[in-house]
C-alpha cells in the first residue's frame, strides 16, 4: 500500500512555509535567437551530447497553442540558437532523460478537430529514443489527455514511470507511479494502471511530475508542479519536489521550491497565466546548490540557482 503524509497541505499552506524560509538565489533569463521572434519557454535542463551543452524548448507564437520543440545550443555570446541540421518536433512541453545510456525525449502532441484544424480537442504524450539526437525514433504514446509522463532508470536497472491521471481516477490531476522491466513495456496499459500516490493534493488542486532524479539512497527525487485556482479563477503554478521510495511507494510531503515571485515582472501568454511557472528540469551541483530551469508565464525561460531541494532526502 502507498504510505504518505496523514495531512495533505494546500498550495497556500505550502506557500506560507516557502515564504517563511528565505534562501539565497541567483536568477538568469535565457535569450534565444533564430526562431522568428517566437516565444521560447518550458525548457528542459541542459544536458551534454557529444560534448555539447543542449536544451530543448517550446517555441510558439504568443497567440497560439501550436508549438514546436527545438534543440538549442549556446553560442559564444550566451544566446541560445537552434542546433544546426536538427529535426524539430510538433510538440509542447519537452522532457528528456537517459535510460541505459539511450536518450529519451518526450513531448505533448495536440490533437485537433477533424472539421477545424485550429480547434484543439485532445493531446497525447509522445516518446522518442535513440543514442544520438539525429537518429531518434518514435517508440511509445501515452493515453489521450495525459500529460506529465516521466521516466527514470532505477538503481536496480528497472524503469520507473510517473503518470498524471485525471477524471474519475485523478480529478484535476494526480501523480501515478509504476515500475517496468524494459522500455518495450511502455504502453497505454502501463500508463493507465499506474498506482496513484495518495494524499499529495487536496481535491480542489492538482499537480504533476516534470522530471525525476535518482538519489544516492535509491529513492526517486521528483521535480514537479502544484497548482490551484484563486477565487477569481486565475491559475497559480509553483515548482515543487518530493521523494518517492520505489520499493514501498512511500512519499515525503510536497515542498514548494520556486514561485513566480522569484522572477522579474515580464510578459505572459494570457492574463490568467501570469502566476505560472513550469518546472523544466534541475541540475544538482556542488556545495549544496542546484540550478532549476523554468518556463515563466508561458512566455519566457529562466534559470534560478537555489539550495539543492533533494539534499535532505539523502541524509
Amino acid at each position: 500500500m502507498t504510505r504518505s503524509p496523514a495531512k495533505t497541505a494546500t498550495c497556500n499552506e505550502l506557500l506560507d512555509t516557502f515564504y517563511a524560509n528565505l534562501r539565497p538565489v541567483h536568477v538568469e533569463k535565457l535569450v534565444f535567437s533564430g526562431v522568428g521572434g517566437r516565444d521560447v519557454y518550458n525548457i528542459t535542463a541542459p544536458f551534454l551530447h557529444d560534448g555539447e551543452e543542449v536544451i530543448l524548448g517550446r517555441v510558439e507564437e504568443r497567440d497560439s497553442e501550436f508549438s514546436q520543440v527545438f534543440f538549442f545550443t549556446s553560442g559564444e555570446d550566451g544566446v541560445w540558437v537552434p542546433r544546426e541540421h536538427t529535426h524539430t518536433y510538433n510538440l509542447q512541453d519537452p522532457c528528456v532523460t537517459r535510460i541505459k545510456g539511450e536518450l529519451i525525449v518526450g513531448g505533448v502532441e495536440v490533437i485537433t478537430a477533424g472539421d477545424n484544424p485550429q480547434r484543439i480537442v485532445s493531446w497525447v504524450t509522445q516518446f522518442y529514443r535513440g543514442y544520438r539526437i539525429d537518429s531518434m525514433r518514435h517508440f511509445s504514446s501515452g493515453p489521450g489527455t495525459m500529460k506529465d509522463i516521466r521516466l527514470i532508470e532505477l538503481q536496480d536497472g528497472r524503469i520507473g514511470v510517473l503518470t498524471r491521471p485525471q477524471g474519475d481516477r485523478g480529478g484535476r490531476g494526480q501523480i501515478g507511479f509504476t515500475i517496468i522491466d524494459s522500455l518495450d513495456e511502455l504502453n497505454e496499459q502501463t500508463f493507465l494502471e499506474a498506482e496513484i500516490l495518495q494524499n499529495q493534493f487536496v481535491r480542489e488542486e492538482w499537480g504533476g511530475a516534470n522530471e525525476a532524479h535518482l538519489l544516492s539512497n535509491g529513492h526517486v527525487g521528483v521535480l514537479g508542479h502544484i497548482a490551484c485556482f484563486d477565487r477569481l479563477g486565475k491559475k497559480h503554478y509553483y515548482s515543487m519536489v518530493f521523494s518517492l521510495n520505489p520499493d514501498t511507494f512511500e512519499t515525503t510531503p510536497v515542498k514548494i521550491i520556486a514561485a513566480r515571485s522569484d522572477f522579474p515582472i515580464g510578459p505572459g501568454k494570457r492574463p490568467e497565466l501570469q502566476d505560472v511557472i513550469f518546472s523544466g528540469g534541475l541540475v544538482r551541483g556542488k556545495l549544496g546548490r542546484a540550478v532549476l530551469s523554468v518556463g515563466v508565464s508561458d512566455a519566457e525561460a529562466y534559470r534560478i540557482e537555489i539550495p539543492d531541494p533533494f539534499a535532505e532526502y539523502e541524509v
